[in-house]
């Protein structure tokens, strides 16, 4: 009882520093990439009256091979700073299942500043954090879904090493001025009605699962704040009354 009351302390203070570590790690690659990146960034964000370092938010289709980057503003809802063509990804639409099976992820997922990683062999990345909460209820397995540089994918989302540069370094300045995570919402398509309403026989294999990913895509236009979500019996369940930072 005594070690297995040991084990429970010492993995309960690991997730409590895995998600509330303060700052992201930094290396000589991502200080030289910020240093550079930083000032056309920043010019950008003015022009549309975004601040550096101020919460972000991302929204992957697969289908469109899009990343959109969102930016919280002064006035409460985010504002769509940039979207970024994703370069590669593996696999089909539909739900990442099982380790090895190249495909890329799709749910709501979260990334601590512990999940930041600025000597990636892909340039820089960033770990979704996949199986979430969601996934592990379903048995889901696989480990290292990132969002990375280069155009080599297997199971992740490539950006490219220009792109992937802006968008760490956004996340980054976020993470460095207060917010305690970003999220980051995967999506096989625009989850629109008239898109669910012409799933192909393969596809509405996943109609339930998208049909409760459509919940919080919903949300989102409705409010332009990304929602909260948590997992009860097997189901995403979303509010957006949750501080962004």
């Amino acid at each position: 009882m005594k070690v297995a009351l040991v084990l429970f302390v010492v993995l309960a203070a690991a997730l409590v520093w895995h998600c509330q570590a303060k700052d992201p790690p930094r290396s000589a690659r991502s200080r030289e990439v910020v240093t550079r990146v930083t000032p056309g960034l920043k010019k950008a964000l003015e022009a549309k009256g975004l601040r550096f370092g101020a919460p972000v938010y991302m929204r992957v289709f697969k289908e469109s091979r899009e990343l959109e980057l969102w930016v919280e503003s002064a006035a409460g809802p985010f504002k769509l700073f940039k979207t970024y063509p994703i370069a590669n990804y593996s696999g089909t639409l539909g739900p990442k299942l099982k380790e090895g099976d190249r495909q890329a992820p799709e749910g709501f997922y979260f990334v601590p500043p512990s999940m930041m990683n600025p000597s990636s062999s892909y340039h820089l990345s960033f770990n979704l954090g996949y199986p979430n909460a969601y996934d592990r209820a379903h048995d889901r397995t696989g480990s290292y879904l990132m969002i990375h540089g280069s155009w080599v994918s297997i199971g992740c989302y490539a950006m490219t090493d220009a792109k992937i540069e802006e968008i760490y370094t956004l996340a980054e300045a976020a993470l460095r001025q207060g917010q305690r995570f970003f999220r980051v919402h995967c999506f096989p398509f625009r989850m629109k009605a008239e898109r669910l309403a012409k799933l192909n026989a393969k596809e509405k294999e996943w109609a339930a699962f998208w049909q409760n990913l459509k919940e919080g895509y919903d949300l989102f236009e409705k409010t332009k704040r990304p929602p909260d979500v948590t997992v009860r019996d097997k189901r995403y369940h979303f509010r957006t009354d949750a501080p962004e930072s």
